[in-house]
């Protein structure tokens, strides 16, 4: 399982296990996104909180995996650990992906590196 955190061209910030699309030459041309979930971070109030949110990328589609071509990825990262965390168990593990919500401190996130 390879959770990753998938900036797109679209601007969203895009949260799923992926699987790597390949060629017949051994090249990867896309990704196979297992429930994929946007990500949005939206402030709560004049101080430092914030809440984070995830719905489903593609919310009308039957299909679990997504296939997504690698010319649409601007950038993919290792999402920190609250939001590895908050994506295993509220989508991958209860199966519920739709509008999963939790509070974190701006300061910590910002501050945490890998």
């Amino acid at each position: 399982m390879t959770i990753k955190v998938l900036v797109l061209k679209s601007g969203e910030d895009v949260i799923a296990d992926i699987q790597e699309m390949m060629s017949s030459e051994d090249q990867v041309i896309g990704y196979f996104l297992h429930k994929p979930c946007v990500v949005k971070l939206q402030a709560k109030d004049t101080n430092s909180d914030v809440s984070v949110r995830m719905h489903p990328w593609i919310p009308f589609a039957r299909d679990k995996m997504i296939p997504l071509s690698t010319d649409w990825v601007v950038t993919m990262v290792t999402p920190v650990e609250s939001i590895l965390e908050m994506y295993q168990t509220k989508v991958l593990e209860d199966g519920k992906e739709t509008d999963q919500t939790t509070d974190s401190d701006k300061q910590s996130e910002t501050s945490n590196t890998d």
